[in-house]
This record gives structure tokens, C-alpha cells and sequence, in this order.
């Protein structure tokens, strides 16, 4: 217990920052000027080649007058619950919008911080869409949604983080097709300006995050056509997204899929040639891609046998893909670090239309396993598993989810989200499990038949948190789901076992560890102390002079002094150590 000494002197340093306001400049997180991208190289005129997946649309999309709401959707299936993250000011559900093609990322200090973003569309008269975005605060129970750069349009939208907790989002503008990046200091809240980041139609980023000399480093591919740089498909950022290398070519050209950084700092990239039915896959490798005096160099692709056909365009999905690439790499220390592993929906021989397929690499990607086939429906099913994900724990957890028709044989419209793990590597999978109830993929098209290209899942080593978009109230919506228990502060013991053990306070009885609601450690140093009150009280004088909401505490849409009552409320809760 501090003593009262101490706490009287915390008090009279509060007291000397807020009478030197007027000489208070403090650290607000705003993004300084970005840097202008180094021009690209002059491409040669390229051939005939399939069409992107994303084409410029409709203007400013209208309903006519304001759409009807209803309360926000939550759905309950066994231990499962969905949250509807897309949402109006007011918290609630507009009937006649739409949002797919979701994305999500989590604070890797505070852990119950999490931003989902996705493709909206404010009605499905038209298939003008925005980067929607929202953010929790209580690890996905409840959320507050926005839209970023309101009237823009914007599409293709990828979330992630760097490890000192800087979220980045990624997102396509067209005519001409290049890709922009915003970045945000309060885990998802508020997003500062775009900075150009080359990049097309269906891009992809990772981020380093290691620690190693690479840390930071961001990556990005994208697809071959909706491409104003082709043949470059590649380029990487140095600078925390500020500046971009010019694009350069991959080997193979491997499209549709993703990337993932390993254990040492290789950065693998997984894809096929851009086509509609192609089972052609490929992976390809850059030991040392973060050197910044060279230009990545990667091995020759890989081809990697899936068992099937990468599908565009057909079944339960006929206007986009029926999932994407998923490649990832093991971090976990053991005889597994540095496995590779890549993960799809594909189309197998003979009669049944689509399986979620897994291969592995136990030499950094040199060579590829057999497939193994991840659901397990009974041959002759005949089932759709399609929008095949996949994300890695810590730990080595391997979980992947689908989207899976089992229930309704014949029919490519009814699925259901199922999910599934492997602990020994993906050489075996745990009995499938639904998420949901079915809904029909078929229903709330935005003026385009298809609920996106993709979904996308992060793992810790307790669960999963997925973000995804379904129908179960008649229109295409956002969801969150958390697939197993919460791990809020990361010791990889489920929180209710935590608060039950004593290891956890919980002293507002809401189930989250205290540690994981208090944010008094403002200047995420891991401890409590007068510094986190000098951090806070900068970013809240910055908020005064410029606001941008980055001290509001309180999470009132505002900053005010109410919020400095709030953090101070929490700082000395957290210094006398009770409830």
C-alpha cells in the first residue's frame, strides 16, 4: 500500500501539470506530415488479364430518407455468443445497409483494446462503400462503430498492429487503384490522415513484430490486375507506414492471399496466378527483407499441392472469391518454430464442391506436406466449406473457421460458421464445431452478389477472436465472435479461472480482470507511476488545442475534464491496490 506521503506528492504533481497548461505541448500521437512515396518505377503496358475484384461503383449511395433501425443483433449458439458490430451512433442496426469483408485486430498490451474494420455500405441501393471501422474496449462485448473518411470511397480493408500498439489500417481506393494507410495511437478510436502506400486491388499487410532487426517493418502484396504498377505486386514500409518503397515484382506473382512474418523475421508471401479456377498455388520466401539497403530478394515460388482449386465466383459467393490464401508461420519455442503453414478453401476432384484443405512446411518453406482436409463432414456430403481462416496462437495453436453448408445438403446458400484446431501442427484437427445458427449467404447483396472475399481471425493461447459477416436478421452484417475463453491479460489461464483462483480482482463483478479495465498505465511502461499521469495529462492538453478524442477516457466522444476525473479516479484506485 503506497503511503500517504506518496500519494500527496502524486496529488501536488497533478496539481503543478495542470496549472503549467498554458506551457503543456505534450504528446498528443498526432501523425506529423507524411513523407511523399518515392515515385514508382515506369511499368511497361500490360497484357490482357483478369478482371479486379474490386471496380469502381456507384457515387455517394442514397436510400431515398433515413432507413428504419432496430436494436443491434446479438446471437447465441451453445458457449458462442455474436456480437453485431456494425452499427449506427445510436448503437443500433440501420435495416437496409450492408457490411462484409471484415477485418480485426487486438492491442498486444492491453488486450481487451480490439478494432474490427469492414467494407459499408450505407444502403444496398448501391455499391458505393466506405472504410467502416469500430472499437471495444471490453474485448468485443460491446462496440462503437464509425466510418472513416466519410463520402470516400474505400474498400479492401486489412487491420493490424505493431508491437508497441500502434493499429494500422489499410484500405484500396479506385480510379486510380492505389492503397492508402491510416494509423491510430488509441487502439482504434480515432485514425489520424491517410498516407499514400502504393499497392491495388486485394492487398494484403503483416506486420514485423519479433523484436528482431526487422521489428516494425510492414509489408504488403496485392493482386496483379487493378493494378496501376503492374507487374509489381510488392513493397514494403520501413518508417512505420510514413514512407513506401517503390513496388517490384514477385516471383510467380502469387495473388488473392496473404503474408506472415516468422520467427527470425522471413517474410513468406502465399497465392496463385490470378485466375477464377487455378490449382496452382504458390509461396514464396525473403530471408533477410527488412536489410534497408537493398530491395527485398525472394527464392524462386514454391508450388504447394492443396487438393483442389482456388473458386472465384461461384456457389455460395458468385461475385468474389470463396476464400483467400491463409499462409502463417509458428513462433512458438520448440520443434515447431519456423513450420509454415497455408490454409484455403478449395474445390477437390469429383463431386464435392468445396473443402477446407492445410499444408505445412517443416523447412521454411522449401518443401510442402500433403494436404489434410480440415472439415469433417462425411464423404459424399457434398458440402460448400467455403472462406476458409486461419491464424496461429502463440503457442502453436493452429484454429482455422469456414463457413460450411453441412447442414443443408443440396443447397450452396444456407451455412453455417464452424471452427476447428490442431495442437500437433495441423497433422490432425479437433471435431468441428458451429458458431451459429445457418444464414443465407444470398441475402442483403449491395448492388454486388457476394458478402465480400474474406474473413479474418486473430489467436491468443486461450481462444480466438474472429471477425466476420452473416445474415441472421435478413441483411449482410458485421460480427464478432470470441471462440473460447478470454485471456484479457495474457498469462494463457482463461480469465474466470483467474478472478476464481484469486490470481485476478474483479471487484466490479463483471467477469473482466480489473487489470484489463483500468487503463492507468498510460504510458504502457507495465507499471503504474506519476509518469503515466504526465503521459495522460499531455495527450489531454493536445486534445484541447487540437481535439481528436485521444484522452477521452471516458469514451464519451469528447474530451473534457470529466475524463481527467476518470483516469485520476482509476490512477489512485490502481496505486492503492483494492477495489
Amino acid at each position: 500500500m503506497p503511503s500517504h506521503r506518496s500519494l500527496f506528492g502524486a496529488g501536488r504533481l497533478i496539481r503543478v501539470f495542470i496549472l503549467a497548461a498554458g506551457g503543456t505541448n505534450g504528446a498528443s500521437g498526432a501523425i506529423g506530415a507524411a513523407a511523399a512515396p518515392p515515385p514508382a518505377p515506369e511499368a511497361p503496358a500490360p497484357p490482357a488479364r483478369p478482371t479486379a475484384l474490386e471496380q469502381p461503383g456507384d457515387s455517394v449511395g442514397s436510400a431515398g430518407g433515413a432507413l428504419p433501425t432496430r436494436p443491434a443483433a446479438t446471437i447465441t449458439r451453445g458457449p458462442f455468443t455474436s456480437v453485431q458490430v456494425n452499427r449506427n451512433a445510436q448503437g443500433l442496426d440501420v435495416i437496409g445497409d450492408a457490411g462484409n469483408e471484415t477485418t480485426i485486430t487486438a492491442d498486444p498490451h492491453f488486450r481487451n483494446r480490439l478494432a474490427i474494420g469492414w467494407r459499408q455500405f450505407d444502403t444496398v441501393a448501391s455499391s458505393f462503400r466506405q472504410a467502416g471501422f469500430a472499437y471495444s474496449r471490453d474485448g468485443g462485448r460491446t462496440w462503437r462503430a464509425s466510418v472513416m473518411d466519410p463520402g470516400v470511397f474505400r474498400t479492401d480493408p486489412v487491420l493490424e498492429v505493431d508491437r508497441a500498439g500502434i493499429f494500422f489500417y489499410n484500405t484500396l481506393r479506385v480510379d486510380p487503384y492505389a492503397c492508402d494507410l491510416a494509423r491510430s495511437f488509441d487502439s482504434g478510436r480515432t485514425w489520424g490522415p491517410q498516407i499514400p502506400a502504393f499497392g491495388g486491388d486485394k492487398a494484403w499487410m503483416t506486420i514485423d513484430r519479433t523484436g528482431g532487426p526487422g521489428d516494425g517493418a510492414i509489408y504488403q502484396a496485392w493482386n496483379t490486375a487493378g493494378n496501376q504498377y503492374f507487374p509489381s505486386t510488392f513493397n514494403r514500409s520501413l518508417t512505420g507506414g510514413l514512407t513506401w518503397t517503390a513496388p517490384q515484382e514477385l516471383p510467380g506473382r502469387p495473388v488473392f492471399g496473404t503474408l506472415a512474418v516468422g520467427p527470425d523475421g522471413e517474410l513468406y508471401v502465399a497465392g496463385v496466378p490470378n485466375s477464377s479456377n487455378t490449382t496452382i498455388f504458390r509461396v514464396v520466401r525473403s530471408a533477410v527483407p527488412h536489410d534497408p539497403a537493398v530491395a527485398p530478394v525472394f527464392t524462386p515460388a514454391v508450388q504447394v499441392n492443396m487438393g483442389g482449386a482456388l473458386r472465384l465466383g461461384v456457389g455460395p459467393n458468385p461475385g468474389g472469391l470463396l476464400g483467400q490464401v491463409w499462409i502463417a508461420v509458428c513462433h512458438a519455442p520448440g520443434p515447431r518454430r519456423g513450420h509454415v503453414y497455408v490454409l484455403c478453401s478449395v474445390d477437390p476432384p469429383g463431386d464435392d464442391p468445396m473443402d477446407v484443405m492445410f499444408a505445412r512446411s517443416t523447412d521454411g518453406g522449401a518443401t510442402f506436406s500433403p494436404p489434410v482436409r480440415v472439415n469433417d463432414d462425411a464423404p459424399g456430403t457434398n458440402a460448400w466449406q467455403w472462406f476458409g481462416t486461419m491464424s496461429v496462437a502463440p503457442g502453436g495453436r493452429i484454429d482455422a473457421v469456414w463457413n460450411d453448408t453441412r447442414a443443408a445438403p443440396g443447397s450452396s446458400r444456407l451455412s453455417q460458421t464452424y471452427a476447428a484446431h490442431s495442437l500437433d501442427g495441423g497433422v490432425t484437427w479437433s471435431a468441428n464445431v458451429a458458431l451459429g445458427p445457418a444464414w443465407d449467404s444470398h441475402l442483403g447483396w449491395p448492388s454486388q452478389n457476394k458478402i465480400g472475399d474474406y474473413y479474418h481471425m486473430i489467436s491468443d493461447d486461450v481462444g480466438a477472436h474472429l471477425a466476420y459477416a452473416a445474415t441472421f436478421t435478413g441483411g449482410q452484417d458485421v460480427y464478432y465472435v470470441r471462440i473460447g475463453e478470454y485471456d484479457c491479460n495474457g498469462n494463457g489461464v482463461a480469465d474466470p479461472q483467474d478472478i476464481a483462483g484469486g490470481q485476478s480482482r474483479d471487484c466490479d463483478a463483471d467477469g473482466i480482470p480489473d487489470e484489463c479495465e483500468g487503463r492507468a498505465d498510460w504510458n504502457r511502461d507495465g507499471t503504474v507511476a506519476t509518469g503515466d499521469v504526465s503521459a495522460f495529462l499531455g495527450t489531454w492538453f493536445a486534445d484541447l488545442v487540437a481535439p481528436r478524442n485521444a484522452a477521452d477516457y471516458d469514451d464519451d466522444g469528447v474530451t473534457t475534464t470529466m475524463d481527467l476525473s476518470a483516469f485520476l479516479g482509476d490512477w489512485f484506485s490502481a496505486l492503492a491496490g483494492g477495489c
